[in-house]
C-alpha cells in the first residue's frame, strides 16, 4: 500500500491551490523543500526541451544543411554523443521525479488531494475544492453523451477560393512550392502568431494570473469547473457560474463566452457578464491552459460544439436562453455556433473582423502578401461575416474606435477598422433593398466618424425612430424574413433613414483600444427585430424622453455629451 501511494505521488498531477469553503479559509498549496526544488528542476527541464524542440523544428533546414556541410550526418560520434546526453537527461528526470514523490508523501494536503482524485469518478464534490493539473481530472461530459449530436448535420460555409480551386496536374505542380512554404510557416511560427495563447512559454508567463483568476471565479462567484471531451479527442477546460437562483431576470440567461487569441476564461471577457449578474459559461481554446489540442478551425468548431451541447443537455439551458458573446478572434467560434444553433437568443461580436485574410495580409510586408493570403486562407479561413450571415437571430457588434489590432491602416484606425466591413456585409445580406448602390455611401459616412459625427448625420437625414420601427414591425408582421424585401420601392430618403437606424441598432462604438475590457454598463443584449415594438416600449420606460435624440445617446451618452461640448 505504501509503495502504491509513493508511485501515485511520483506520477501524480501538480496541486496549486485549495479553495476557500464555508469551513476552510483557502490557501495556495505550499510544497515542502524536497518537492519544491525537485519540481523546479522538472519544470526547467520541460521548458528547455520544449524550447529546443520548437527551435529545432523551426531551424531544421539550417541545422541539416550545417551538419551536411560539416560531413557529420550519420556520424557515429554524433550518435554516441546524443545518446549519452539523452541518458543524462533521463537519469536526472527520473531521479527528480522520485525525489518529488517522496516530498509529496510527507505533505498531508497533497495526500488529501490524491484521495479526492481517487474518489472523483463517483464523487466530484471533494475534488472541487482543489486546483491542480487539469489533465488528471475525470471527464464530466463528452460529445457522445447526447445521441442526437452524433447525427446532427452541421451548417458550413463555402471553402476558401484557394481550397476550392481545381487540382489538375498543372495546378498541383504550380501550387506545390507555395503549399510547402505555407505548411512550413504555419506549423513553425504561423500558428503561434495567430494563437499566441497556445504557446507554452506564454502560458507559463501568465500562469500566476490564471491561477488567481480561477480562484476568484471559484471563491467569489461559486463557479464550477468542468472537463468536456470533444469528438476529435480533445479535452476542453470550462467553467460555469450559475445565477439562476439569484432572483434577477438576467440570471436565467446564459452567456457563453468565446475568448480572443491570447485570452483565457480566467482573465478574459467572462468578467463583464459575470459582473452583470448573468449566468456565464466560459471555456478555453484547444491548447490553451487546461484544454488540449491545437486551435485549428476544425478543432475550434468541435470545441465550441461540445460546450454548447453541454450547456443545453447538462446545464439544462434552452437555446433561446443562450447568448453567445465573443471578443476578437473568438468571433469565429461564436459565429460558427450561431450558424449551427440558430435558435439562440443572440450573438454579440466585440472588437472583431469580417475575414481574417485581409487583416493578416495588412500586417505583413507587401512582398509576401500573396503567400500570406494563400496560407491563411488554406489553414485559418476565419470567415466571420459568412458565418454570421447564416444566422437569422439578433446580432450586436461593438466597435473599438481606437482599435490598433483589427485596423488595416494605423493612420486611419476608425476608417480601416474591419468591424466596418463586418457590419456592412451583415446589413447588406439582411436588408439588400435598403443598402443599395445609391445608399451605400450613407453607411460609409456613418462608419467614418465617431458618435458625435454619427449624431450629426442622423439629424441631417431626419431619422425618425418611431417611423423606422413602424416599418420594421409591419415587415415582420407580414412575414418578411432575412434577406428581407423591406425597402423595395421606397424613395432614397426613407431607405437612408432606415439604414442609419439599422446601423445604430446593430453596432455600438466604444472609445477604447483593442484590449480594454468592455465595461459592465455598456454590456447589453442584442436588439431583436422580432420584438421591435416591445423594445420601444421598454426604452420609453427607462429613458426620460422617447425622442430619437435621447434614444440615440442611451448607450454612449457620455461620448455624445463630450462631442457636444
Amino acid at each position: 500500500m505504501a509503495i502504491g501511494w509513493i508511485l501515485k505521488c511520483i506520477s501524480g498531477p501538480r496541486l496549486y491551490r485549495v479553495y476557500k469553503t464555508d469551513t476552510f479559509q483557502g490557501k495556495i498549496y505550499e510544497a515542502n523543500c524536497l518537492e519544491g526544488y525537485s519540481d523546479n528542476i522538472i519544470r526547467s527541464l520541460g521548458y528547455a526541451l520544449s524550447f529546443a524542440w520548437s527551435l529545432g523544428a523551426l531551424a531544421s533546414p539550417l541545422i541539416a544543411y550545417f551538419l551536411y556541410r560539416k560531413g557529420i550526418v550519420g556520424s557515429l560520434d554524433v550518435v554516441f554523443y546524443l545518446s549519452g546526453l539523452a541518458k543524462v537527461v533521463v537519469i536526472v528526470w527520473v531521479g527528480t521525479l522520485c525525489l518529488r514523490g517522496i516530498g509529496r508523501c510527507a505533505n498531508t494536503d497533497y495526500l488529501k488531494f490524491l484521495a479526492a482524485l481517487e474518489k472523483a469518478q463517483n464523487d466530484r464534490a471533494a475534488l472541487k475544492i482543489y486546483d491542480g493539473d487539469f489533465d488528471a481530472w475525470p471527464v464530466d461530459f463528452t460529445w457522445s453523451d447526447v445521441v442526437s449530436s452524433k447525427d446532427k448535420p452541421r451548417v458550413t460555409t463555402e471553402p476558401s477560393a484557394s481550397s476550392a480551386r481545381g487540382q489538375g496536374l498543372l495546378d498541383f505542380v504550380r501550387d506545390l512550392p507555395l503549399r510547402v512554404v505555407g505548411f512550413l510557416c504555419i506549423h513553425s511560427f504561423g500558428r503561434s502568431m495567430m494563437y499566441p495563447g497556445a504557446v507554452k512559454l506564454f502560458q507559463a508567463a501568465v500562469g500566476p494570473m490564471l491561477l488567481e483568476g480561477r480562484a476568484k471565479l471559484m471563491e467569489q462567484h461559486r463557479a464550477t469547473r468542468y472537463k468536456l471531451a470533444t469528438r476529435d479527442g480533445n479535452f476542453i477546460d470550462s467553467v460555469f457560474v450559475d445565477r439562476r437562483n439569484n432572483n434577477l431576470p438576467q440570471g436565467k440567461t446564459l452567456v457563453l463566452c468565446c475568448e480572443g487569441n491570447a485570452g483565457f476564461y480566467e482573465v478574459g471577457i467572462m468578467a463583464t457578464p459575470v459582473d452583470a449578474q448573468y449566468s456565464v459559461l466560459g471555456w478555453n481554446h484547444p491548447g490553451f491552459a487546461g484544454s488540449t489540442g491545437v486551435p485549428f478551425p476544425a478543432q475550434e468548431q468541435n470545441a465550441v460544439d461540445v460546450v454548447m451541447q453541454f450547456a443545453i443537455h447538462k446545464l439544462k439551458f434552452k437555446p433561446e436562453d443562450i447568448i453567445v458573446y465573443s471578443w476578437s478572434i473568438g468571433a469565429y467560434t461564436a459565429s460558427w455556433c450561431a450558424m449551427n444553433y440558430p435558435d439562440i437568443k443572440g450573438l454579440i461580436l466585440d472588437a472583431t473582423f469580417d475575414d481574417v485574410v485581409p487583416l493578416a495580409a495588412s500586417k505583413m510586408p507587401t512582398t509576401i502578401r500573396g503567400i500570406v493570403e494563400r496560407t491563411v486562407a488554406d489553414y485559418f479561413n476565419l470567415n466571420n461575416a459568412e458565418q454570421a450571415n447564416k444566422y437569422t437571430g439578433p446580432i450586436l457588434m461593438y466597435r473599438r474606435t481606437n482599435d490598433e489590432v483589427i485596423s488595416t491602416d494605423i493612420n486611419n484606425r476608425l476608417g480601416s477598422n474591419r468591424a466596418n466591413d463586418l457590419l456592412t456585409k451583415v446589413l447588406r445580406h439582411r436588408f439588400p433593398k435598403v443598402i443599395c448602390e445609391d445608399t451605400a455611401w450613407v453607411l460609409r459616412e456613418w462608419l467614418s466618424g465617431d458618435r458625435s459625427h454619427q449624431k450629426i448625420l442622423y439629424e441631417e437625414q431626419h431619422v425618425d425612430d418611431a417611423e423606422c420601427e413602424r416599418l420594421l414591425q409591419k415587415a415582420v408582421q407580414d412575414g418578411d424574413t432575412y434577406p428581407m424585401q423591406l425597402g423595395a420601392g421606397m424613395p432614397f430618403d426613407q431607405r437612408a433613414q432606415l439604414l442609419l437606424y439599422l446601423a445604430k441598432r446593430h453596432m455600438f462604438d466604444f472609445n477604447s483600444t483593442h484590449c480594454v475590457p468592455l465595461p459592465v454598463a455598456k454590456f447589453q443584449e442584442p436588439w431583436d427585430i422580432r420584438k421591435v415594438g416591445s423594445a420601444r416600449a421598454a426604452l420609453e420606460d427607462s429613458v426620460p424622453s422617447s425622442s430619437s435624440e435621447s434614444d440615440f445617446c442611451q448607450i454612449d451618452r457620455d461620448m455624445c455629451e463630450a462631442g457636444e461640448r
